[in-house]
């Protein structure tokens, strides 16, 4: 069984009364390449 390097469990972000994300599990095991694609101005950088 291969190594987690990202475990996220329960994560929640929301912006005013906008739920962006509600109860985010991701596990992204070793070696593995894994990207966030949206819009310019989507949040990507502060999800």
């Amino acid at each position: 069984m291969r190594c987690s390097m990202i475990d996220a469990q329960g994560l929640s972000k929301q912006f005013g009364t906008v739920q962006a994300v509600i109860d985010l599990e991701l596990q992204v095991p070793e070696g593995s390449v894994y990207a966030l694609l949206g819009p310019n101005g989507a949040g990507k950088s502060t999800t």
